[in-house]
């Protein structure tokens, strides 16, 4: 039985890979159709230009801030004891279809070259009124790849709607990525902890950016108020809903998660400075090519003007004591590693690794298809073409986000309702 169930599995993948290809081969036929409907292609932004002065530097600077002791075991002391990712893997009720089952429209939104070589779709009833933002994975999180013996990808969903709608919510589907021909998955809610850790209140963010980090989730706060750019999660503090309501936070009978089995509150935050020129992380991505390991980020700058870009990046600490926290100087300040002006203005999603930079910029046109540029301080900008008029928008248009699995060489990202893979090598490949 065992060995039928590996050749079913087995001829569902190769169905599946040339499904795909077959999509590739209508998105590049579509490709100058596309490209036509836009007023302009983007500029070739050059290379990286290099900031290196603390007046350049300083106003990227974090400042670090942890949620009481006292006040997160009073919240896990009221709502039981905390649980780990096995246990959100193991209540997973949720299924993702793959990429024979989305529809047209949906597998428009995959990139046109290179093209992807796994993809799934999430239920429309389960997403609807919900925003795809970041995606990570348990290749950030440890260097085996794996979360214990689990390997795991992370998909970060806000709400959208006004205040009142509940609207900025922010949830993480967990995802059991063991077999991906049958992939699984639970919700769990972004909490911050309030009154001294007798409540919580829901996360205001589009989590435009997450990272795992061995046992911390670094997520973007883009919309929660006040000064927070990042807030952090402790993967060993999550914590049982144990009632089914739209409420968040204390309720008669227990406590609600709107809808979600699981939530987990903030453990600590980093507040931007106070510099003028501050810049607000929107998007991020983990770098294992660096020592030591390091944080990336970017700001999103509206492609209607001129102003570049800033992408840079933050060594995370190496103590033992702060595992998976950044690394900080003597005045609890995450300081600039390395950082960088780009021309792609527009710009999203970023990825770093062996000294390239990876740019994803969005399109022109709601629904169209974006760019993915590589740069570095020395070489010409470079990106994939695809289509009879060799444009460059072959990118996924909506990508918030791009997460580079080391063990597998898979770049991981999202569009819409489509989770999607391919090689960072295909990549590279084709920027020839």
């Amino acid at each position: 039985m065992k060995q039928r169930g590996r050749h079913r599995r087995r001829k569902r993948g190769q169905a599946l890979r040339a499904f795909l290809a077959g999509t590739a081969l209508a998105l590049t036929a579509a490709a100058t159709m596309i490209s036509a409907s836009q007023a302009t292609v983007a500029a070739n932004p050059g290379p990286l230009k290099p900031l290196t002065s603390a007046a350049d530097t300083d106003p990227l600077r974090l400042k670090e801030s942890r949620v009481p002791q006292s006040a997160l075991d009073r919240l896990s002391s009221a709502m039981g004891r905390p649980a780990g990712v096995s246990a959100v893997l193991d209540s997973a009720d949720r299924s993702l279809g793959d990429a024979i089952d989305c529809t047209a429209g949906e597998r428009r939104a995959l990139p046109v070259a290179p093209e992807a070589t796994a993809a799934y779709c999430w239920d429309t009833a389960d997403t609807r009124s919900w925003r795809a933002g970041a995606v990570t994975t348990s290749g950030d999180a440890d260097d085996d790849g794996l979360w214990g013996a689990h390997r795991v990808i992370l998909s970060a969903w806000s709400r959208t709607g006004t205040a009142a709608q509940d609207g900025g919510l922010a949830r993480v589907a967990f995802v059991d990525a063991d077999d991906m021909n049958r992939p699984t998955y639970s919700w769990v809610l972004l909490a911050v902890p309030v009154d001294g850790g007798r409540d919580y209140r829901g996360l205001v963010s589009q989590v435009s950016g997450m990272v795992w980090y061995q046992n911390k989730l670094l997520v973007t706060a883009n919309g929660d108020g006040g000064g927070d750019a990042l807030y952090v999660y402790d993967m060993n503090r999550i914590q049982r809903a144990t009632v089914d309501s739209d409420a968040v936070g204390k309720v008669r009978g227990g406590w609600s998660a709107h809808g979600a089995q699981w939530v987990l509150p903030a453990v600590a935050s980093y507040r931007l400075s106070a510099d003028t020129g501050a810049a607000r992380p929107d998007y991020l991505s983990l770098d294992r090519s660096t020592a030591p390991d390091s944080l990336v980020a970017s700001e999103w700058v509206s492609g209607d003007g001129d102003a570049g870009t800033r992408v840079w990046r933050y060594d995370f600490s190496t103590s033992p004591a702060r595992s998976g926290l950044l690394a900080t100087d003597t005045g609890g300040y995450a300081r600039v590693a390395e950082a960088y002006v780009t021309k792609a203005s527009g710009s999203g999603p970023v990825l770093s690794h062996d000294s390239q930079w990876y740019l994803g910029r969005a399109a022109h046109t709601e629904g169209d298809h974006g760019t993915l540029w590589r740069q570095n301080p020395k070489d010409p900008a470079k990106a994939a073409r695809c289509g009879t008029d060799e444009t460059r928008n072959c990118w996924s248009g909506e990508s918030e986000s791009l997460s580079y699995w080391e063990q597998t060489g898979d770049v991981w990202s999202q569009s819409g309702r489509v989770l999607f893979a391919l090689p960072l090598a295909s990549i590279d490949r084709s920027l020839g």
